[in-house]
Formats: structure tokens, sequence, C-alpha cells
């Protein structure tokens, strides 16, 4: 069944994010599953057949090692995990190249790590790379690094990754494809339980409905997935969670059919710059505010002064990105330090008129100008 909604929200798209987790892309016995992975490709063409550009988020690297091992659990310890990943991704770029070569579309792979979105000259290198690609009439197949990620340079699971890549791309929508069919309103175990067909205003009290399983082969599970959702729609961008195992979950997806649970966006799109420092890069450190700050930075529209600022966490140096926190640890802003973490803590709740007694200078008035903030 056709929804208008759903109709507007494809055909106001330019490029669809298509993120796959491994439960989707595997067989029971950790084996990549040939025959899903090439309906899914198909779903991809038709897509591209309309003028968007499709960006692949594909998990199973780790799965399909785990099958080529016989191992018969996920490893627990960091270097079997990458050596797991490293053994896996390259028959997971072979079968998805075979399979979108079908319908003649060539393939390309990112392996990305936190670093490439933290520092701003990669990030666009990313964005720049993603857009030749398409130019090219190519498929970016996009993975986290698990070779040589660790938890300093980690984005954290593919649902982050996917939902980080919507700050790069014009006009994107992103869909996540899961084991499950969407959000439910109850465990999903529970054959009471129903899909949420349409979310019109994403927060966290969604949080309160992630059931307590995660996959048994991926790192996420619907709190992840949630999550990742919430920085996509606090962008601006609309999202829909669906299930990988259906046959036409693309095409009804192209079509405008109603399938698994659509979050819309909240607010307009937020422009480029500060989608990077919002959402694009894992910040630094954190500066814990005031009452007053906290207001000034979230409702008044002001730049963030050293005499709100009650705690620094942290190590940075200036320039960097850093979270705003108030003091109950509700997460409000990121932005742009002008100072270090070391020189934050020296001028911590002083008046402006008073660093220059803390420090000997003054190169600016502001810890963070308003310029750089971003509300998330």
């Amino acid at each position: 069944m056709q929804d208008l909604v759903r109709q507007e929200v494809f055909q106001a798209c330019k490029t669809v994010i298509v993120k796959i987790g491994t439960n989707v892309l595997t067989t029971d016995n950790d084996r990549l599953d040939l025959q899903r992975i090439q309906c899914i490709a198909d779903q991809i063409h038709r897509i591209q057949e309309t003028g968007r550009r499709v960006v692949l988020v594909s998990s199973g690297a780790v799965g399909s090692g785990i099958g080529i091992l016989g191992l018969n659990r996920r490893p627990e310890s960091l270097p079997e995990l990458q050596a797991a990943a490293a053994i896996g991704q390259p028959s997971l770029m072979r079968t998805w190249d075979d399979a979108l070569m079908r319908t003649g579309h060539r393939t390309a792979q990112l392996l990305l790590t936190g670093n490439d979105f933290r520092n701003r000259q990669r990030y666009l290198n990313v964005r720049n790379t993603i857009r030749t690609l398409f130019d090219f009439n190519v498929v970016p197949i996009v993975n986290e690094n698990d070779t040589v990620s660790v938890k300093e340079i980690a984005v954290g699971d593919n649902d982050q990754l996917a939902s980080m890549l919507t700050t790069l791309l014009p006009d994107p929508l992103l869909v996540i494809l899961s084991g499950i069919a969407g959000l439910y309103d109850g465990p999903p175990s529970n054959p009471a339980s129903k899909v949420i067909p349409l979310v019109e205003k994403p927060d966290e009290s969604l949080l309160a409905l992630v059931a307590a399983e995660q996959s048994s082969r991926g790192r996420g599970g619907m709190g992840s997935k949630l999550r990742a959702i919430l920085a996509a729609t606090g962008m601006g961008e609309t999202v829909i969670l669906a299930s990988g195992r259906s046959d036409t979950v693309l095409d009804d997806i192209r079509q405008g059919h109603s399938t698994g649970t659509l979050f819309l966006a909240k607010g307009e799109t937020v422009p480029a710059w500060k989608r990077w420092i919002g959402f694009g890069a894992p910040p630094a450190g954190t500066l814990i505010l005031d009452e007053g700050a906290t207001k000034a930075v979230r409702t008044s529209g002001r730049s963030l002064l050293a005499v709100g600022i009650r705690e620094v966490q942290g190590d940075f140096e200036p320039g960097a990105l850093v979270t705003l926190k108030t003091e109950d640890g509700n997460e409000i802003a990121r932005g742009l330090a002008n100072y270090s973490a070391d020189e934050i803590r020296r001028i911590q709740g002083r008046r402006s008129d008073q660093i220059a007694t803390a420090l000997g200078h003054v190169p600016f008035g502001e810890v963070i100008h308003r310029d750089n903030l971003a509300l998330v």
C-alpha cells in the first residue's frame, strides 16, 4: 500500500545510504548469504535507475571471517576480532562486487575510522572521494576499518557510521536494514507487539522501547540503531528502519510503500559546517556548564564564555571539538574550543576581563564562538 508521506520522502532525496547488518547478510552457519546479497544488489540498481545515488554501508566482514575460520562464536579479544575482519573483508567485497557487476555497476571500498570524521580535512576528503565515485557511476561500499580500529579511533559500529555519512552527502535518506521489521511497541519476541509505522518526533524516549537482547554476530542492537537514528533526524534527515530479510524492502521504499518504521526529520536541515561540528566528529573533551551558560547557549544564541564553565573533562588542544553538557550530564551542544583544556581550567568561572590575569594574554573573548557551536 502506497503512503503519500513515504512517496514524498523518497522523491525529496538525492542520495540513499543503505546500511545492512551482519545478521541480514550471513546465514546461520556464518557464511555470506549470496542469494540475499544479489537480491539487495538488484534493488540498489533499481534505485540507481531513478537518478539517485546509493552508498552501501555493509557489515559482515567479521561474520564472514568467523565462518571462514570455522569459529563457533564471535571472538571476544580485539586481535581475534581484527583477524576475523581482515580475513572476511575481501570475501565480503568480492561478493558485493560480483552481485553489483551483474547489474552493470562497479564498486569501491572505503574503510573508515573515527579519525576520518574527527579531522576536518580528512572528513572533506571522504566526501570528495564519494562524490567522485558517483561521477563514475560507482557504488561506494563503506565499512569501519575493524582491522586497525581501537577504542580511541573507533566510530562505534556501522549504525553510527551510516548516520555520520549523512553529514557528507546531498539530500540523504538513511535506510537501516535489520533482522527485524522495524521499531516495535514492545519486545519483538512478543506476538502481541506491533511495528510502529511512523515516528513523527523522534526523541530519547524511544530508547525505553529497546529490548535487552543484542545481535549474536554484530556489535550493535536496537539501542545503537536508535541512537544513530536520533543523530540523523537531529540533523534534519529522515530515516527508515526496516527488515533486510524482505525480498522487496528497497523496492517498497522506492515506490513509497509502507514498510518498517519511518522516522521523520526534526526541524530543518543543519548547514554542512555545523553538521560536522554537531554530528560528524567524535568530541575530544567535555565542558560542564552552569545554569546561566546553559541558557545562554541553548536558548539565547550566545557564545560560551569562561565564566559559565564549571568543569573541564579530557585533555585537548585549541581548535578541538568538545561537547557541552549541563551539570546533570545532559548534552546540549558541541563546538570548537578557542583554548586548550589546560587553559580553560585556568580561566573557568572567570569573567572575560579576568582572562589576561590568568593567562597573560587574551586571544579570544569567548571559549567557543557562536559561529562554531551546534546545538544537539
